[in-house]
């Protein structure tokens, strides 16, 4: 049977997540939804990269398989009966091995925040009005380069086998009045992006000092980081495959 992989970007503000669930809506329950709309048949999906309640995301997968014909108007068809706040990318047929989750080399997201009040950026980014010490930042993600366990910035009740994560990018950069947290690697745990934004920031504040913050990278507790970083400054930027995984 046939298998595809669906790029999609979504604006997560009104979603309980990306993964369906049970009594809520989904990035995931709105796309099945309307792709058995279109193509009159039910279909399951299986999703690349989970993001949390209010997350977004620029590129993200799905695959499927499905032994009947596409729509040779399948994304402009399928966009039309989305809601406005997601979109179908693109469409494209791969090999019947090829696995969006388990064959994803890297996930990259951004994290944003602004110090001026302004009331069209308040769903997309973080106001944060506080002096930063943006040297401690940056030394801070550097240190993250260096990382192997990250259980401190995992929240609690996550299902994984392993807190081994890779990263292979780790800075803040200011780019259009935003502070952008900028970081890439293999995987990703529950909440993690969003911790390592809070407690960093709490370096930047002068609120803990960068031995703080590696005792707390060493402690392995989740208890010990910040949580507190909100969903709507988190964006999902880009998830990569190694080419012969997806033709």
């Amino acid at each position: 049977m046939p298998r595809y992989f669906l790029e999609v970007a979504y604006k997560g503000t009104l979603y309980s997540g990306f993964q369906t669930q049970e009594n809520a809506w989904t990035v995931q329950a709105e796309i099945e939804k309307a792709f058995s709309t279109l193509q009159r048949a039910p279909i399951a999906m299986t999703g690349s990269s989970r993001t949390d309640a209010g997350v977004h995301a620029l590129q993200n997968f799905f695959h499927f398989d499905f032994e009947e014909s596409i729509h040779p108007q399948f994304v402009y068809k399928i966009n039309a009966i989305l809601p406005p706040t997601i979109v179908v990318k693109s469409l494209r047929e791969v090999s019947v091995e090829a696995h969006c989750r388990f064959d994803a080399t890297f996930r990259r997201y951004q994290y944003y925040l602004y110090n001026t009040k302004d009331p069209f950026r308040e769903d997309r980014a973080w106001f944060y009005p506080y002096p930063l010490d943006k040297e401690l930042l940056q030394q801070a993600a550097t240190l993250l380069l260096k990382v192997e366990d990250f259980t401190s910035f995992s929240k609690r009740n996550t299902q994984v086998k392993t807190f081994q994560c890779q990263l292979t990018e780790s800075q803040w950069i200011e780019e259009q009045g935003y502070l952008i947290y900028q970081v890439k690697g293999n995987r990703f745990l529950r909440g993690m992006v969003r911790a390592l934004v809070s407690t960093m920031l709490q370096v930047g504040r002068g609120k803990i000092d960068l031995t703080d913050f590696k005792e707390i990278i060493a402690a392995k507790d989740c208890t010990r980081a910040s949580f507190v970083a909100p969903a709507q400054g988190l964006f999902l930027m880009e998830v990569g495959f190694h080419p012969s995984k997806t033709q």
